[in-house]
Order: structure tokens, then C-alpha cells, then sequence
């Protein structure tokens, strides 16, 4: 038996949800085979009809927002395109990343409908900050020793891996990225320290509450492997917990 999905809010408009590492949001041509999805899964829970506002690739975890109408569905959506909502991510890199910086490099949409070097370069840009790093007494690379960082990472375009490519660019790939990061790590990570999956999590989302107006303020947990990981490597106190909050003051993007 699956087990429920953990819910951070929920109200007659609108609920955020936990999404896990692995699983689609909904189906699409990049489903494959696959019979589980995280729409019908939160359909299901609910016992109503749920409308997806953004999107999490595959492999990221964590919140997740639906409207409980269609209404409410137009509201958020136009909130998302409109870059009215502030995202906070959490991600383990390769490498000591940069104390802070913004990251300003143009994309080429990835959507397989025709050759990327055919695509338009659209406007990018991502913070990123470095919250904490650790040096481990391994060699996995070429050198004695490998060091990673945990990098605090904030969106302010929500461009197909974004953040993954962003990172990959700047030469601080995310350990778990098979497209854009470097293989050896990534099977240290899964065969030593237990963590077979991309480390980026969407930790926190603000946006105003498209019917009362107020700021919600919402925060995501990491799940069990990437908990133990921040544990073993001295980074408890960067951990999030599950929490929702609303408030008057004015959402701020900054």
C-alpha cells in the first residue's frame, strides 16, 4: 500500500502537498510506462479533482501547490507566470560553490519538439548562496579528497532545469544529475552514503493567497535520505521542517 501523501496546507481553494523524489507530476509524454502519478495520487487522497498551477521535474522533491477549482487554477496559474511567487531550493553540489551570486546565463527551452541549437535563448536567472560545505578523506575524482557544498539556490525564472543547468554551467554540478553531473560522484552517493537520487529539493514557496490576499508562506521537510545525508555530514541546522503561515505583510522577491 502507497503511503498518504504529507500535506503542508489545505484550505477550500487551494493545497500544497510534499512531492516526492521519482515520482511525475502528471502524465506526459515523458511518462513512459509509468502508472503512478503524483496528480492522481493527491486526487485520490482528497477524494476531489486537483489542478496542477507549476511544475517540479521528476527526480526534485518537495512543495508542490494545486487549486481546488478551476478559478482558482487561473488565479495561481497567472501568479506562477507572472513571477509573483518566491521559490527557495536546497541542493547538494560538487565543489565549494560561490558564497553568493546570481547566475545569469540564457536557455534553449528542452521540450523534444525539435532540436535545442533551433530554440530561442530565453532570459535565465538564478541566486545561489552557499550555505555550508564538507571535505571528505575519499577519492572519488582525481584528487585525495572531494568536497561538496549546499548551496541555497532561489529562482527568479522558471526555465526547464533551470537551477540544474544553472549550476552545471557555473561548474558546480547537483550530485544525482545523470544529465549534467559527473557519474562517479553521483554512484558514490548512492552506493556509500545511500542518497540514489537527484539532491535538489524545493524547500519554500511565498505567494499571495489568490482569495484572501494575504501572504502564505510555505515550508518543506526533506525526505529520509537527504535528512540522513545533512546529518552525517554536519548540516542538521540547515535542515527545514514542515511549516505554513500566512501573514499581511507584502510578498517580497528580493
Amino acid at each position: 500500500m502507497t503511503n498518504p501523501l504529507s500535506l503542508l496546507y489545505r484550505d477550500e481553494h487551494l493545497v500544497a502537498v510534499h512531492k516526492p523524489a521519482g515520482l511525475l507530476v502528471h502524465r506526459s509524454k515523458l511518462a513512459g510506462g509509468e502508472r503512478e502519478f503524483l496528480l492522481q495520487r493527491l486526487r485520490d487522497q482528497l477524494g476531489q479533482r486537483v489542478y496542477p498551477v507549476h511544475r517540479l521535474d521528476r527526480p526534485t522533491s518537495g512543495v508542490m501547490v494545486f487549486a481546488l477549482n478551476s478559478d482558482i487554477a487561473a488565479r495561481l496559474g497567472e501568479i506562477f507566470t507572472e513571477r509573483r511567487a518566491a521559490k527557495r531550493y536546497l541542493a547538494v553540489v560538487r565543489g565549494v560553490g560561490p558564497a553568493q551570486e546570481w547566475l545569469d546565463y540564457a536557455l534553449r527551452e528542452e521540450d523534444g519538439s525539435r532540436p535545442k541549437a533551433e530554440m530561442p535563448a530565453l532570459e535565465a536567472l538564478t541566486e545561489v548562496k552557499r550555505l555550508d560545505s564538507v571535505e571528505l578523506p575519499v577519492q572519488v575524482d582525481r584528487y585525495p579528497s572531494s568536497r561538496y557544498s549546499l548551496m541555497e539556490v532561489r529562482p527568479l525564472t522558471g526555465r526547464r532545469h533551470q537551477i540544474r543547468r544553472h549550476l552545471s554551467r557555473r561548474g558546480y554540478p547537483i550530485i544525482g544529475d545523470a544529465k549534467h553531473g559527473k557519474g562517479n560522484h553521483n554512484r558514490f552517493f548512492a552506493e556509500r552514503l545511500g542518497c540514489p537520487r537527484l539532491l535538489l529539493a524545493a524547500v519554500g514557496l511565498s505567494f499571495e493567497h489568490p482569495v484572501t490576499g494575504r501572504c502564505l508562506t510555505l515550508s518543506c521537510s526533506l525526505d529520509a535520505p537527504m535528512t540522513a545525508l545533512f546529518q552525517h555530514f554536519g548540516w542538521a541546522g540547515h535542515l527545514p521542517t514542515d511549516q505554513a503561515g500566512c501573514s499581511e505583510a507584502p510578498l517580497s522577491l528580493a
